[in-house]
């Protein structure tokens, strides 16, 4: 289809649906989900913010697994300009934020080269959520001033890194998408420099009633998350040790010991 055929265009939304809390999608974003014709998700968008869509809207599930067969981002490109050339308007909802690793940036170059209007709607980060999830402050004015978010996960034969030396200098360092990584990410920062005995957290499924919260050191956080999965966030710098006392977010296991206690202090009780 020629670009002289979008003049009927429809618009395409770039919504963040933030880290996996369907509560946590901005009230901007959830509008447009009740209002657009067409939802075009990814894997980390938690699917309980589809009931927040129209009864007459069509899903289109885009999600891509590591290492397993995915739609790939030229067919997302393909599907977001041909139902904006039907003049719909689409939702295209991402976790976390369009812009931050969401390739949202690539898919606006595609909708500007073919003349179809678009507009971000910024969502939470899970760089910001899942340290906030744990308990984890990224900035403190008496300890880190600074943070710096990176993904673990680049171009295919690629290095994960190339500025580890700026890396190593970072007051807090926030990984996306490094769980698979985090053997080579530990290793390269310890040979820079970065101090073994740097407290570290692994954030899994920050939000859901599943998250996971593994702490440990650059120099042994391999050995104690040898069963971490995806998503997680990983955060380096000694204000990953504060989710020893500053974790608040109630998980599967809290509820389950809160519930247990409370049924023996009945017991007790009565």
């Amino acid at each position: 289809m020629s670009v002289e055929a979008y003049h009927n265009y429809g618009k395409v939304y770039l919504v963040g649906a933030g880290p996996g809390d369907p509560e946590l999608i901005t009230v901007k974003g959830a509008r447009i989900l009740s209002e657009a014709d067409t939802i075009v998700y990814d894997r980390l968008a938690n699917p309980e913010l589809l009931s927040m869509t129209s009864e007459k809207s069509e899903h289109i599930y885009v999600g891509k697994r590591p290492d397993k067969p995915s739609v790939s981002q030229e067919q997302i490109n393909h599907i977001l300009v041909t139902k904006a050339g039907e003049g719909k308007t689409i939702a295209r909802l991402k976790g976390g934020d369009p812009f931050v690793f969401g390739r949202g940036g690539e898919e606006c170059e595609v909708l500007r080269s073919k003349e179809i209007p678009y507009e971000v709607v910024p969502g939470i980060s899970s760089s910001l959520a899942a340290p906030a999830y744990a308990g984890i402050p990224v900035t403190h004015r008496k300890v880190a001033r600074s943070f710096t978010v990176v993904t673990g996960h680049t171009i295919k034969n690629t290095e994960t890194f190339t500025n580890w030396e700026h890396l190593v200098h970072s007051d807090t360092l926030v990984v996306l998408m490094g769980t698979r990584s985090l053997p080579q990410i530990t290793e390269k920062l310890i040979k820079h420099g970065k101090d073994p005995q740097t407290p570290v957290g692994i954030v899994e499924k920050a939000s859901y009633s599943s998250q996971r919260t593994t702490l440990g050191t650059l120099g042994t956080i391999v050995d104690e998350a040898t069963d971490i999965s995806s998503p997680g966030t990983i955060v380096i710098g000694e204000l990953a040790a504060k989710s020893h006392e500053l974790a608040w977010f109630q998980t599967e296991d809290a509820k389950e010991t809160t519930v247990s206690n409370s049924r023996l202090r009945t017991q007790f009780v009565g």
